[in-house]
Parts: structure tokens; C-alpha cells; sequence
């Protein structure tokens, strides 16, 4: 079992240690729980138009009164809408006009759906850029299905795994929620590997559907003749609510559709009618704002740390849980806590929600996410916390409030679950 440099074993199912506070994904939702509650309280205090969202994700209701009153009906509203879904999604992906569309009630829903409807007992083959993972979710629809997933991470991989393996269903990751990107060349070269070999394949571009055309001059999502993408509609741009759309190929969706809705994870009409108005609202001018809001917090954050502490995406700053642990034990004069990275960036996103109403994946990131640092503002989020400097000032505050802890779990289980 590999370990990370403090000698923690590294859970091989999200790519992280475990603590023992956070030792899995009950613990996990727990912490989520409390998150609402500081939240709740931040809002009494402050009032909702302080809340910064530096998650990525905006998660708005973007629907009109007269949807909600005809589209949202749950019986004839989807046969209203389904034509203006269906190309409100072919036009953000980039499609040819034959696609057909469906919104689960998460991205991370679709892939698992995905991987029920395709993998026929076969191994996932999954392509990531070098030095990533593939999503979660990939690997516990993989668990659901009794199958492996084999990952790789350039074309030669990819063709010795198709030979090898002969995978019914091929997963291609053109950027991960740590912004590692594919280029264009690979993922095309990818799919038509993978459609020569007679698979499914599949573009988990939640991401990726607005930061490479609009960031990086990359092609549309279904331009490179997959048979089946899905975005988030409440990432990179976009308002929300939080949902997975889908679209491509109608032989290869409809499958996914019932695997789906068999286990409950397809989205009602009004979460659907959200997704929809969230793709019809999206401008590139929204993306390149939250991108250089990003830029500006990694400017910040270089300036309080050192540019060799920070990380730069294109959507903001980002620490590494690792290098996290690392500062904040250098701020406690320690060489090693009892505490593991991840709970270490989680009591950090705790006093930052708590102190400046910041939301971070570490505080309202599901379980199984990456527990890394990263602040992805969105449209407006760091003029509410009152600046980029304000932004760095709060969380190296926050790790030096954690770094007088490290030996003090009590501290710890008040800070992540509100124990007493």
C-alpha cells in the first residue's frame, strides 16, 4: 500500500490518507452537516450576500416564474421542454443536430450510470492526463458493476489496454476537477482508437466543455465523435443547479436513461429545467471573469506563501493537501501532527467558511473528492469576501489557527463535526 510523505496509507479509492476523524465517507458527510451549519450561522450574522462560492460552483436556480408553473408540472413539463433541452445541450457541446439529451441529478450519477449501462463485465478503460486520477465515481461505478478500471495516460497506453483488455466501455477524462488537461490531439486520437475497437466511449468533460474552447481554444466537447459526453451545469460558467447533462448517441444513451432511473438517479423536471436555462445563459465572458478573479487570488496567495507554495490553474490558486500539512506544521514547529492532510484542509475551509464565509471543497465537498486547497471563484465571490488579499489573509489565518492544534483531536472533532 502506498503512502503519502508523512507515511499515512493512502486509501487507493480516493487517492488520499484517511485519519482517524475522517476515516471514510459517513465521516465525510458528517462534516458536509456541519459546513450547513456554520454556513447558516455565517449567514445570520453576515447576511447571504457575504457568502464568497470558491468551489467552482455556482449551483443557482436560474428557472423563470412561467416555468415554474408550466415546464416544472413533473408529468407534462418534460414533454414541453425535451426539444428545447435536447438543442440547448447539442448547441453547448458542439453537436451535429442527431444527438439526443437526459439530465441526471449529478455528473457523478451519469458516469456511474454510464459504467452500469456499458461495461459488461468487462475492465473500464479510463484515459487521465499524466500525474491525475480518474473521477471517483468512475471507480465505484466500476466496484458497483464487479469490473476493474485500468487508467492510462497517453495513446501507446491506450492501445496496448485495448488489445489487452477488450473493454466494451472507454472513459475519457479531457480535464479532471484538478484542471489536468488533455490535449485535443489525444482525446481524438483516443476516441477513434477506442471506436475501432468496438467501444463505448465516453467524455467526462464536466469541466472541460467551457475551460478548453473558452480557455485554451480547444474543441467542442462532441466534436471529437464520441458517442456520449456529459458537463456539470453548474461548473466553469455556469449558475446551476447542480446536475449532469448528457448528450450523444441515442442507441448508447437510452441505456444509461434506464440504468438511471432504475436506481433513482435521473433528474425531475425542475432540476432539468434549471440545467436547461443554465446552458441557454452561459456566455464565454462569464468564464474568462471567474478566470481572472482566479488569477488575481493566486497572485495574493504567491505574495503571503511564496510562488513555490502555490499552484496555478487557469480558474485559481490551488495547495496540495500534502503541501498544506507541510506549512502549517513549519508555522507549529513540528515536523509531524496526529492529524492527516485532509483533516488538516478541512479545518482550514471550516475557519474560513466560519470566519469570512468562504466556501471551499474542503467544508461542501462531497465524499470521495479531492482534498486539496482550491479556490475557483465564482462570477462575483471575491469582491463579497472583500478582495484577493482579504481572500489569502483569511486562509493563512486559518492555518495558523490550525497549526496550534495538530495535537489536539478534541479541537479537531469541535472544528469538523461540532462536537463537544
Amino acid at each position: 500500500m502506498s503512502t503519502d510523505r508523512f507515511g499515512n496509507a493512502i486509501d487507493p479509492g480516493v487517492g488520499y490518507a484517511r485519519g482517524s476523524l475522517l476515516q471514510g465517507s459517513a465521516d465525510e458527510v458528517r462534516r458536509l452537516t456541519q459546513a450547513g451549519r456554520v454556513a447558516a450561522d455565517f449567514v445570520v450574522r453576515e447576511g447571504i450576500d457575504k457568502i464568497a462560492i470558491c468551489t467552482g460552483n455556482l449551483r443557482f436556480y436560474p428557472a423563470t416564474p412561467d416555468d415554474l408553473s408550466l415546464l416544472c408540472e413533473e408529468w407534462i413539463g418534460p414533454g414541453l421542454f425535451g426539444e428545447e433541452l435536447r438543442q440547448a445541450a447539442i448547441a453547448h457541446m458542439g453537436g451535429q443536430g442527431h444527438e439526443v439529451a437526459a439530465v441526471v441529478n449529478r455528473t457523478s450519477a451519469g458516469i456511474v450510470a454510464t459504467v452500469l449501462a456499458h461495461s459488461a463485465g468487462k475492465p473500464v478503460l479510463s484515459l487521465v492526463a499524466k500525474g491525475d486520477r480518474s473521477h471517483a465515481s468512475v471507480l465505484r461505478g466500476a466496484r458497483l458493476a464487479n469490473v476493474q478500471v485500468r487508467e492510462v495516460h497517453d495513446l501507446e497506453s491506450v492501445q496496448q489496454a485495448l488489445a489487452e483488455d477488450s473493454p466494451a466501455l472507454f472513459v475519457i477524462t479531457p480535464v479532471t476537477s484538478e484542471l489536468s488537461m488533455l490535449s485535443d490531439d489525444l482525446i481524438r486520437d483516443a476516441v477513434a482508437a477506442g471506436k475501432n475497437a468496438g467501444c463505448v466511449t465516453f467524455l467526462d468533460d464536466a469541466y472541460g466543455a467551457r475551460f478548453r474552447p473558452v480557455l485554451h481554444g480547444g474543441g467542442a466537447s462532441l466534436s471529437f465523435g464520441a458517442d456520449l459526453v456529459i458537463t456539470n451545469a453548474d461548473k466553469a460558467g455556469l449558475s446551476g443547479p447542480r446536475a449532469g447533462v448528457l448528450c450523444g448517441d441515442p442507441v448508447v444513451l437510452v441505456p444509461v436513461q434506464a440504468k438511471a432511473s432504475e436506481l433513482g438517479m435521473e433528474a425531475r423536471a425542475p432540476v432539468a429545467v434549471g440545467a436547461m436555462r443554465s446552458l441557454q445563459g452561459f456566455t464565454p465572458d462569464l468564464l474568462l471573469q471567474e478566470a481572472q478573479d482566479g488569477q488575481d487570488l493566486a497572485d495574493a496567495l504567491e505574495a503571503a506563501l511564496g510562488k513555490g507554495q502555490v499552484t496555478r490553474s487557469a480558474l485559481g490558486p490551488k495547495i496540495d493537501e500534502q503541501d498544506a500539512m507541510e506549512i502549517v506544521l513549519g508555522m507549529a514547529g513540528l515536523e509531524k501532527g496526529d492529524i492527516v492532510p485532509a483533516e488538516v484542509t478541512a479545518a482550514i475551509g471550516m475557519l474560513m467558511l466560519r470566519d469570512k464565509g468562504i466556501v471551499t471543497v474542503n467544508t461542501h465537498g462531497q465524499p470521495g473528492g479531492r482534498v486539496s486547497i482550491r479556490l475557483k471563484p465564482t462570477s462575483g465571490a471575491v469582491a463579497r469576501a472583500g478582495g484577493a488579499v482579504a481572500v489569502a489573509d483569511c486562509l493563512m489565518s486559518a492555518m495558523r489557527q490550525t497549526a496550534q492544534h495538530l495535537h489536539d483531536k478534541t479541537w479537531f472533532a469541535a472544528t469538523l463535526f461540532g462536537d463537544t
